[in-house]
């Protein structure tokens, strides 16, 4: 049977996405976004990235990282900006779909809405419903970017897996086939909350 890891925000913690792959062996990976910045080794993360021909959607701190490519702070290596330039806002499969922050509940996903969205119809209010609570699809929508609520599990309809590996939390995935979730503590905060 094949496995298919999907994995929350890596932020460049490379040592714990190594950890991660090399514990569960997938033969394919899916990142879901924000796979460079903030965290200590975009690098590492690369070389990790090629290693295991990982795929990933795009998500908003990719964004950030291409939009200050030319600037000295930003320590992504250049041949992982022309990756980031390819990637889709969205990867689906049979029953399920890849996303950074969500899809509108309600019809189609805007690029701004996959890469930011959290609340319904926006973050304009904290008494807004998450878009996942209004969410009411047949697939089931695996997305990272909310690391302040840590894992979300509302399956079978929605799966979040951004658990704050760069702020001391954990890096979480989920293995499809085997429908179960799977993390690694973070070595250390890397960065503040």
């Amino acid at each position: 049977m094949p496995r298919t890891l999907f994995v929350g925000d890596v932020h460049s913690c490379a040592f714990e996405l190594r950890t991660l792959l090399e514990q569960n062996q997938p033969d394919r990976v899916i990142l879901l976004g924000d796979v460079f910045n903030k965290g200590p080794d975009p690098q590492g993360t690369w070389e990790t990235v090629r290693q295991w021909g990982c795929e990933s959607v795009l998500g908003n701190h990719d964004l950030v990282v291409l939009e200050t490519a030319e600037r000295a702070e930003n320590r992504v290596p250049k041949s992982a900006l022309s990756w980031i330039q390819t990637l889709p806002l969205t990867i689906s499969g049979d029953g399920w779909l890849a996303v950074h922050a969500g899809v509108n509940p309600e019809g189609d996903t805007t690029p701004e809405q996959a890469v930011r969205l959290r609340r319904w119809p926006d973050d304009t209010s904290p008494k807004h419903p998450f878009w996942w609570e209004m969410y009411q699809g047949d697939d089931l929508i695996i997305y990272g970017h909310d690391a302040a609520r840590g894992i979300q599990d509302h399956r079978p309809h929605t799966l979040g897996l951004d658990s704050g590996c760069v702020y001391g939390g954990r890096l979480s995935g989920y293995l499809l086939e085997e429908d179960r979730i799977v993390s690694v503590q973070a070595r250390e905060q890397y960065r503040a909350i």
